[in-house]
């Protein structure tokens, strides 16, 4: 069975880092390389790219989104359909669609972000799933090295890389040796 791997980011970009565009294709690209199932929050800018990317190489796509039928997606929130192969429609607004969607996933990418991208890490961290940060793209990835220091659990379930390809395989390999563990 494929690995789940979301990928959270900022679905405005312009805080991000100059080559944003090229590096969340990248993500999603190695993700489909990789043999897994790209999930998003089936919104714009990082996941909308990343999403971009993974259909580049004829991935399987799935977009939770906070609207509650496919009308409401793009006509109250103004969400792209087109990257998705299926797109669950959770009717629980951004907040709850996060939780919905991290839940459901292996393991979650953190690229560049905002406040939605610190709570769907959050929520991550907190049900301890397997959680990659591509550093070096802005916004909430560039802070959460410093966030998750400190006296807290599950920070050994958190890695870290610059290059997209090499954080994709880091986090495989720990979503792997977290289902050896569990026996799932």
């Amino acid at each position: 069975m494929a690995y789940k791997i979301a990928v959270s980011g900022a679905a405005q970009t312009t805080h991000c880092c100059k080559k944003i565009k090229s590096i969340a294709k990248e993500v999603g690209r190695e993700i489909a390389r990789q043999g897994c199932i790209l999930v998003t929050g089936a919104t714009t800018g990082v996941p909308y790219l990343a999403a971009l990317g993974f259909k580049e190489v004829d991935g399987f796509s799935i977009g939770f989104s906070p609207a509650s039928s496919e009308s409401a997606h793009l006509k109250t929130y103004r969400l792209p359909t087109d990257a998705f192969d299926v797109i669950v429609y959770t009717g629980a607004d951004y907040s709850g669609r996060n939780l919905l969607m991290t839940r459901a996933v292996d393991g979650v990418i953190v690229v560049c972000g905002r406040m939605g991208t610190l709570h769907e890490f959050v929520t991550a961290f907190e049900i301890q799933k397997p959680i990659g940060v591509l550093e070096g793209t802005g916004g909430t990835a560039d802070k959460i090295r410093y966030i998750a220091t400190g006296p807290f659990r599950g920070t050994k379930r958190i890695v870290y890389d610059r290059d997209p390809k090499k954080l994709v395989k880091k986090l495989i390999k720990l979503i792997k040796k977290r289902k050896s563990k569990v026996g799932k």
